[in-house]
């Protein structure tokens, strides 16, 4: 963990995941590759998943590295995981009214939430001192 937060507590890390969500989630539907033949049941909300435990994990490790008391660090690591949920939410109605050929998908939203959990709990097991 320690290599881990030499490289990754840096904004540039976690700044650049939260762009990356950004761009991803804002291609137009056509831009998306159509897989004709082998697909992966519901790949898209493993990926859903990903990306936003990746997002609240980068946060938490770039404040992390601040020396800050605990129990401040538990609050900030739990509006990390509030910004990440809406940001998970508020996403999917971006899909929904602005990006042609995407759509508006409740399960997506379960699992950018889901993830943005498991980015909180294991930001709490193992970043906290």
């Amino acid at each position: 963990m320690k290599k881990l937060k030499k490289y990754l507590a840096k904004i540039y890390p976690a700044v650049t995941w939260t762009l990356i969500i950004f761009i991803l989630l804002a291609l137009p539907g056509q831009m998306l590759p159509k897989e004709q033949g082998f697909t992966i049941p519901n790949f898209d909300k493993v990926v859903h998943m990903g990306l936003f435990a990746g997002f609240v994990l980068l946060w938490c490790l770039y404040y992390s590295a601040k020396p800050l008391p605990t129990k401040k660090l538990l609050r900030i690591f739990f509006f990390i995981f509030i910004i990440g949920s809406a940001y998970g939410i508020g996403m999917e109605y971006v899909q929904k009214y602005f990006i042609p050929f995407r759509d508006f998908d409740t399960g997506d939203i379960i699992f950018d939430l889901i993830g943005s959990g498991i980015g909180y709990g294991v930001s709490n097991v193992n970043l906290i001192k």
